[in-house]
């Protein structure tokens, strides 16, 4: 077959306009741009760079694919033919007419009705093969990535089958000229791997799971910067760290101080996970949790027969954790009994279950935990003082989250993470507003709030998204009265309207008057005139005593 150099069809040509004052061009009913090649090639240099070669070619293949789909529609509504060959020649010619290359015809066989496909052309002056000899340096494959989706994607569409054109050989790559060939996509072997260029593949997932493989890392790469799931960076989560971490080294008993939701479990657990004993259990008891009755057979185990429902012996929980550590929570609830028989355990290392006369050595170490102050307690005589000093040999306060702000960053990054992967979606994060109303929060509730919050926030939010204030604000359990002022602050309603109509009618005075004078001029006519001339109605309405009114009035007319 000859070859054929195809041109642009003039029925294209007229319909780019130019409308110089809007700054606007038109192909038909298309916006169009005029872009320097040399900004386009710095452009895809910087996306080769970022995301590789492989990323990038797909990017641009995907680019031109969108651009062929476009070409199909303007050709099957301008071209004066409808023969599958004319229609294809037509998008070829919006290559040429958009300045993109010049293209010579070699093959073009179409059989609709066996299915038949088959195109050669000679591309010259592709703008891509251009940039790359130019500008980008030459690669060792084909580099006409845009060209090849907008072919592909054209022909697709006006066949209305899938047509998927390569690059055989490319001037980017070394050779003489740039061939593109089109089959049908099924006849070629490696289709999967173009059918995956054409596929997005957004990166964002991939640079989520690197963040949090790196967190990871770095909480390795120290361990003794950090404690297991307890999260920070604030001095006073290094501070906990450092103590929780010389615990962990040696076997004392450990005493743990801090308002509710702070995060104490999480800091015993640690204790345990860093120390000797890790390769056995570890016992956690809510000591609030467990009736006054129980708490002594839950603890120290029952022997069958010794009250009423004991129908079979067991073990309590210190024996559970022999060898290990038991984390006793809310310490400060334990019944007399209980206290008597914990003291034991600590002093003698022994203990004895309930309705038994055997005595059992027992090795465990114990970190207890509470939200209250031990020695007011004591004072109270609602808990043994012999008790509170043996638990109090090394204690460890954990400060509130108020006081460690420096901390919510890395605890909503990690809390964000958790639910992510926990509800398989991914939101963009917390909005500018959101994370600043964040940081101005006192947190009552401290970490447990946060992670509540967190939760809540992720599940009103959409996939993509970013957690909004109001997402989050109806976790923290105000009432109605309260709202979020414009510099993040929680206030109430009728201090907020307050400052906004104070806002107001000072931006309205200012506005008015040229001075601070010429308001407070305007403050006493309008008092006088209000109290009918009288001087000590006017400095009752304006807050003052009669003497002093009666000075500025004269200060007034002075000036």
């Amino acid at each position: 077959m000859d070859t054929l150099s195809i041109a642009p069809d003039p029925q294209l040509s007229h319909q780019i306009r130019f409308q110089e004052r809007d700054g606007q061009i038109w192909l038909d009913e298309q916006r169009v741009l005029l872009l320097q090649l040399i900004a386009l090639a710095d452009f895809r240099k910087e996306q080769i760079e970022t995301v590789g070669l492989e990323r990038a070619k797909g990017f641009f293949m995907r680019l031109g694919y969108s651009m062929g789909k476009k070409d199909a529609q303007l050709a099957l509504r301008l071209s004066n033919s409808k023969d599958e060959i004319d229609l294809i020649r037509t998008g070829f010619g919006l290559h040429s007419l958009k300045g993109l290359v010049r293209i010579d015809e070699q093959q073009l066989e179409v059989d609709q009705s066996t299915g038949h496909f088959y195109a050669e052309y000679v591309m010259h002056d592709s703008y891509e093969a251009e940039m790359f000899c130019t500008e980008l340096g030459m690669l060792d494959e084909p580099v006409c990535w845009s060209l090849i989706g907008q072919a592909s994607a054209f022909t697709s569409a006006l066949l209305g089958r899938e047509i998927l054109f390569k690059e055989i050989t490319c001037r980017g790559s070394g050779d003489s000229t740039c061939l593109l060939v089109g089959k049908p996509a099924e006849e070629w072997e490696d289709v999967a791997t173009y059918r995956e260029y054409f596929r997005r593949t957004p990166i964002i997932e991939e640079l989520y799971e690197l963040q949090s493989q790196i967190s990871v890392l770095r909480h390795k790469v120290d361990q003794k910067s950090t404690l297991g799931n307890f999260r920070g960076q604030s001095p006073g989560y290094k501070q906990v760290c450092k103590l929780a971490n010389r615990a962990a080294e040696a076997n004392v008993t450990v005493l743990l101080l801090g308002e509710t939701g702070v995060g104490k479990e999480l800091v015993a657990r640690a204790i345990h996970d860093a120390s000797q004993r890790k390769e056995n259990n570890f016992v956690a008891v809510n000591c609030a949790a467990i009736p006054p009755d129980l708490i002594e057979s839950e603890l120290f185990g029952v022997e069958k027969g010794a009250f009423t429902g004991a129908t079979q012996s067991r073990p309590g929980r210190f024996e559970r954790a022999n060898n290990g550590t038991i984390f006793l929570d809310e310490v400060i609830e334990l019944s007399p009994r209980a206290q008597a028989a914990l003291l034991r355990v600590l002093q003698e290392g022994e203990l004895e279950r309930v309705g038994d006369n055997q005595t059992r050595n027992i090795d465990v170490r114990v970190v207890a935990a509470t939200n209250e102050s031990l020695e007011e307690a004591v004072r109270e005589g609602r808990f043994r003082a012999d008790l509170y000093y043996r638990l109090n040999v090394y204690p460890i306060n954990i400060p509130p989250l108020r006081e460690r702000t420096e901390d919510l960053p890395l605890l909503i990054e990690h809390f964000l993470e958790k639910y992510h992967a926990y509800y398989s979606k991914r939101t963009a994060g917390l909005s500018g507003l959101a994370m600043q109303a964040m940081m101005n929060y006192e947190w009552p509730g401290n970490v447990r709030e946060l992670e509540n919050l967190i939760e809540r926030g992720l599940i009103l939010t959409d996939n993509g998204e970013e957690i909004s204030a109001s997402s989050l604000f109806p976790t923290l359990g105000f009432n109605a009265s309260q709202t979020l002022s414009a510099d993040g602050h929680l206030v109430d309603i009728s201090e907020a309207e307050q400052q906004q109509t104070t806002s107001s009618w000072i931006k309205e005075a200012l506005g008015a008057c040229e001075s601070l004078e010429d308001i407070e001029q305007q403050f006493l006519d309008y008092a006088l005139n209000e109290s009918n001339g009288n001087v000590s109605e006017a400095a009752r309405i304006l807050g003052i005593s009669r003497p002093t009114l009666a000075y500025r009035m004269k200060k007034m007319e002075e000036k």
